[in-house]
């Protein structure tokens, strides 16, 4: 299948797969789409050792990182610190009562203190400074893509990624933002409608991809949220669209680590169990609706802070959740499509049912409209029609 996101990545299908699962990334690439590693919960010499495992795995086809480098965040403006210095100076911004909240939670459902060396990773890339080591790395492999998933990356980095011949995509929630990625440079834009899983905006993707496609053109765009059958697919694509940006359709394969207590929720959530939520990083974040998200929601809590404060409060946290697979406790982020993720499937399975639905519907719609000649009659038609009732 040809289009300017395969001609340029070349890929055989249009068909970008974000995982933070180096096995999931793999497997979409050989299987002939473009798997894209979610670096964010990596530190740099973490992402060294994944890039170099995807890099033996991935039979030459190409693959992406995704970083996340946000335009503004609580810190911002403490300058290009990192390490333990950076990290003491934003902990100075936690309230003690939304420490507490987080302790009193966890202790209401039986949740063990942490061992004095089992910590977690307090910032990972959640900011410019800490991000910026992650996108070194990923240069330094032969990456096809080098993606952004929160607002217009730098400039110079943008840049830096042009001059190591990689490519660049942003994701955007609005035309706004999609305007401000082509700004800077941008080469694809991700119009990812609210229908997604994690970071995501308020409008649907029926009505963003078209308005982001107009907005951006000629630039290629990508259709996301909501997409992980092949009918969604087309869709995506009869609206401007050049391929699909995919993510939670990946979580219930069976190359994908997701924790066991959060697939067994995605397996049993129906479309209506999702919530936007700032209760894992700070800013709306699709996620499974659960005892983590509603205790956040409740009238005794503090409220989620600005990132990345949200998620240094609740680092260790998540990992100590995490260590007993608390069912009811797990953030999972997830999209409006787990209502349809009900059984655990191989990567090329899912590859391939994709692309099957995707040509059937296109077959469909062919024989809707039989041949040219048919088509413009049909369109001639609902157009006088249109006319008349503007006159009338």
């Amino acid at each position: 299948m040809r289009t300017r996101a395969t001609e340029m990545f070349g890929i055989e299908l249009p068909i970008f797969a974000f995982s933070h699962c180096r096995d999931v990334v793999a497997a979409v690439s050989r299987a002939g789409g473009m798997g894209v590693l979610g670096a964010l919960y990596f530190t740099p010499e973490e992402l060294e050792r994944e890039l170099t495992w995807i890099d033996a795995h991935t039979g030459g086809r190409p693959y992406g990182v995704d970083v996340v480098m946000p335009a503004a965040y609580t810190g911002a403006d403490l300058g290009a610190a990192d390490g333990d210095g950076l990290r003491e100076r934003l902990a100075a911004f936690i309230p003690d009562g939304h420490r507490h909240f987080v302790d009193e939670l966890l202790a209401r459902h039986g949740v063990p203190e942490l061992t004095h060396d089992d910590t977690a990773h307090l910032l990972l890339g959640w900011t410019d400074a800490t991000a910026r080591p992650q996108v070194e790395v990923a240069l330094g492999h032969p990456i096809g893509l080098l993606a952004n998933a929160l607002g217009a990356p730098p400039a110079d980095v943008v840049e830096r990624a042009h001059a190591s011949g990689v490519p660049v995509a942003g994701i955007a929630g609005s035309v706004r933002h999609a305007r401000k990625q082509r700004e800077v440079g941008v080469d694809v834009i991700v119009a990812q409608g609210t229908e997604a899983g994690g970071h995501t905006g308020d409008v649907a993707t029926m009505v963003l991809v078209p308005e982001i496609a107009d907005a951006v053109a000629p630039a290629p765009v990508l259709a996301a949220g909501g997409i992980g059958r092949g009918r969604q697919m087309a869709a995506g694509m009869a609206l401007g669209a050049e391929g699909v940006w995919t993510g939670s359709v990946w979580l219930a394969t069976e190359e994908a680590d997701t924790p066991p207590a959060a697939l067994a929720q995605i397996l049993a959530a129906t479309s209506r169990d999702t919530v936007r939520s700032r209760s894992m990083t700070g800013k709306p974040a699709r996620m499974l609706r659960n005892d983590w998200t509603e205790a956040w929601e409740g009238e005794d809590s503090p409220g989620p802070l600005p990132m990345p404060l949200q998620f240094m409060l609740i680092a260790d946290a998540l990992r100590r959740v995490g260590r007993v697979g608390h069912p009811t406790l797990t953030p999972s982020p997830v999209g409006q499509i787990v209502g349809g993720l009900n059984r655990v499937k191989p990567v090329s399975q899912v590859v391939y049912e994709l692309m099957a639905e995707f040509g059937d519907t296109l077959e469909r719609l062919n024989a809707a409209t039989a041949d040219d000649r048919t088509g413009r009659q049909i369109g001639e038609s609902a157009g006088e029609s249109a006319g008349r009732q503007g006159a009338g």
